[in-house]
């Protein structure tokens, strides 16, 4: 049986302190379902949900945390029965028309006890419910930070100058252009990056694109880290103090003492496996690993985390 993956959102807000999602109306089949759609050819799944996300509703928006999927089976345009994997996300909505144009008639905020009851599907209700849980738990309302390991280099056996000139090959310059609309997903407010070229060339391609300014840190580069492991920790700390969606890109050997520090805001109730994996067994050239946190400095608690590799590093 073939197998269609898909990705949507539950939009979602606050209104008078009352949790509130969109919902769309597909006058092809009469139904009320959340926005998604079927994944481009080599596109990540966050990267279609976003996207179907905009073109169903005219609103652009951030991913937040990841919700539990939905698995059907369905006829497709053949008649022929296929599986269907759909993936969803919370989302917070940070611009767009609103213009409809894309198969949908008619967008509708709803409060949650309505929109369970219009939507057509019960399957459906698993990620309203999922929503919910994590709104009562305060843990909705989050905020990303995106760390991501530079992608693959030049060899330093074929580099006669200083290592931190070393710059991307042609693969590791794919991955840094696989990287904008995957970062995109997520709409960091800022791009920070080692001063060693191979950062600064992974993540150059995102900022031009989002038009961000990109800033380099000596701190995050392999050569302050092994002068001044703390000096790295101290600006991780930061960033979790300004509790902004930012994207940090770095080293392997710097890269644990990055996640670790991150580690510290892990809650003995939401334990991050994939982070401590990430951190143990090292992040692959040009990866993206996306911590989802809620709150800001001392306070702020890990809620989820994903990961996304390049096809190979």
């Amino acid at each position: 049986m073939r197998d269609v993956p898909a990705a949507g959102t539950l939009p979602w807000r606050l209104s008078g302190g009352r949790l509130e999602v969109a919902l769309v109306h597909r006058p092809r089949y009469d139904d009320w379902s959340w926005p998604k759609g079927k994944l481009d050819p080599d596109e990540q799944f966050p990267v279609a949900g976003a996207r179907e996300t905009e073109e169903e509703t005219g609103l652009v928006v951030r991913l937040g945390i990841p919700l539990p999927p939905a698995h059907y089976t369905f006829l497709d345009y053949r008649g022929i029965p296929a599986t269907k994997e759909v993936r969803y996300w919370a989302a917070q909505v940070i611009g767009g028309s609103g213009r409809l144009v894309n198969e949908i008639d008619e967008v509708a905020w709803l409060d949650a006890a309505t929109a369970h009851g219009r939507l057509d599907y019960s399957r459906d209700r698993v990620q309203l419910r999922a929503l919910m849980a994590a709104h009562d738990a305060g843990a909705l309302a989050t905020w990303p930070l995106v760390v991501v390991r530079h992608g693959r280099a030049l060899q330093r056996s074929n580099w006669r100058r200083p290592d931190w000139l070393r710059p991307l090959d042609a693969r590791g310059r794919e991955q840094s252009r696989a990287l904008i609309p995957l970062l995109g997903s997520y709409a960091p407010d800022r791009v920070y990056t080692s001063s060693s070229t191979r950062c600064n060339e992974t993540v150059a391609p995102f900022a031009a694109a989002a038009k961000l300014k990109l800033r380099a840190r000596d701190d995050l580069s392999e050569e302050t880290f092994e002068a001044d492991p703390s000096a790295t920790t101290a600006f991780v700390d930061k960033l979790i103090r300004k509790a902004k969606p930012v994207v940090v890109c770095s080293h392997r050997p710097v890269l644990p003492a990055i996640l670790d520090r991150m580690l510290a805001h892990e809650s003995a109730n939401r334990p991050m496996a994939a982070l401590r994996a990430a951190s143990r067994d090292g992040m692959a050239k040009g990866e993206a690993l996306i911590a989802h946190l809620v709150g800001r400095g001392d306070e702020a608690r890990l809620v989820a985390i994903e990961r996304y590799f390049a096809e190979d590093d």
